[in-house]
């Protein structure tokens, strides 16, 4: 069996169970050295072998991993993150299934998720953003037309950009041109999780510039939005006016109206309210 494991976002300790157990059983284990943090290493046995895939080919990298599996070995392919974002594992296992072999995946802590934690921040808040934008500007990867930054900017949604910060200047001009104002509010986490993490908050037109006074060119993630203003209606799921599968809601005597308004939802819904 071949693993693909997640490896978190930087810290050693948000590496998942599953997938600590995982590298303490591997024989092989191929890992993203330019990435994923050497401490994890660690965790292997000293007779495990062990593999930097920024030196490596894919063909080399699946050398390794077939050669391996063919020995009856436990062979582990450690990413950085989750494998599902900008992990290149479609085209590891679609020529693993060519050759038969089975795998699995393991999946772990994005970086998205760090640099949230890192600004104390909450990505879909009421009435000002629910959905998130995950992607990141064209460079030597190119990026469909139809994701450009600056069509993604239309919707004024919050937005994580990733792999793009050697290109903050271009960054601003797509996400101003797009359609967010110039003072809207974006941070610069650099190495989420990381002992050395950084975070740099500035607004859309100021990343370039930001950026260059504290000396950040790469391993950094962009989180551009409204949300990181603060400003956010309470959730309704909590509100105690608001009745949901589990709870009833309460409203206080007096509040003949909103009692109504309860009572009609509630026909209405049969009686539950899953938000």
């Amino acid at each position: 069996m071949i693993t693909f494991v997640g490896a978190g976002p930087g810290a050693e300790d948000l590496i998942t169970v599953r997938g600590q157990n995982l590298l303490r059983e591997a024989d092989i284990v191929v890992y993203a050295g330019s990435l994923v943090n050497p401490g994890l290493l660690s965790l292997c046995r000293a007779d495990c072998a062990v593999y930097n895939s920024a030196k490596m080919t894919l063909e080399e990298v699946l050398e390794v991993m077939t050669e391996g599996e063919r020995e009856g070995k436990r062979v582990v392919r450690l990413h950085t993150g989750d494998p599902c974002l900008y992990g290149a594992i479609r085209e590891q296992m679609d020529e693993l299934e060519k050759l038969g072999i089975a795998y699995e995946v393991c999946p772990g802590v994005s970086s998205f998720c760090g640099a949230a934690a890192a600004l104390k921040a909450e990505y879909t808040l009421p009435a000002v953003s629910q959905s998130v934008v995950i992607t990141r500007m064209a460079g030597r990867t190119p990026v469909p037309e139809k994701e450009s930054i600056r069509s993604f900017a239309e919707h004024q949604a919050t937005m994580v950009v990733f792999l793009s910060t050697g290109m903050l200047r271009e960054l601003s001009a797509e996400l101003i041109s797009g359609g967010y104002p110039a003072h809207t509010p974006a941070a610069i986490v650099y190495r989420a999780t990381w002992p050395d993490e950084k975070v740099l908050n500035c607004t859309v037109e100021t990343l370039a510039e930001t950026a260059a006074k504290a000396g950040v060119t790469k391993t950094a993630l962009i989180v551009v939005g409204r949300v990181l203003r603060g400003e956010y209606e309470r959730s309704r799921l909590y509100d105690p006016s608001f009745t949901t599968e589990f709870r009833r809601a309460s409203v206080h005597a007096g509040d003949g109206a909103e009692k109504n308004a309860v009572e009609d939802r509630d026909k209405k819904n049969g009686g539950e309210d899953n938000e």
